[in-house]
């Protein structure tokens, strides 16, 4: 049982008026659409103007540490957001980008807010889009597992592909 710290406490009385906590500023909002050998990246700048598209980027961590390069200098070292759809890619890039010192939100596809009639998918909208809810604070991110975590989850994975195979043979 550990002891009682006075100092340590905080108590706040119903008059006595409450500091909200400070809203962590970014200094851009990017909107990432990850595939196998792509990235389209889009930044979308706080205020209200559209969110500029950047291009793609081979998906590698040269490469992506590269464009993290360039952004921090663009962008004077502050602390960026970055936002991307959980695939089947795996959680490397959010290490790679969290290990940078940036904010970093995986949202699950099936949680983000869609447009009735929104039926055109590129990669291109899908990065602007993500930027843009970014920006807004309209994404809900999923908890990401550590390496062990996912270790573990790719063990039955592993299996059931073993398994498929051996029933596929034996037909």
């Amino acid at each position: 049982m550990t002891k009682f710290n006075a100092e340590l406490a905080s108590l706040h009385t119903v008059g006595a008026p409450v500091e909200p906590e400070q809203p962590t500023v970014h200094t851009a909002y990017v909107g990432l659409d990850v595939h196998k050998e792509t990235i389209a990246v889009a930044i979308a700048e706080p205020g209200r103007q559209a969110p500029a598209y950047e291009g793609e980027i081979p998906n590698t961590p040269k490469r992506v540490e590269r464009k993290l390069q360039q952004l921090s200098e663009r962008y004077g070292g502050g602390l960026l957001q970055f936002g991307y759809e959980a695939g089947p890619c795996g959680y490397g890039l959010y290490r790679q980008l969290l290990a940078s010192g940036h904010d970093v939100q995986v949202v699950a596809p099936s949680r983000m807010p869609k447009a009735p009639g929104e039926r055109i998918k590129t990669d291109r909208r899908d990065a602007i889009k993500l930027a843009r809810l970014a920006r807004s604070g309209a994404l809900t991110p999923v908890c990401v597992p550590d390496n062990e975590q996912e270790t573990m989850r790719d063990l039955p994975r592993a299996r059931d592909d073993m398994k498929a195979q051996e029933r596929k043979a034996r037909q």
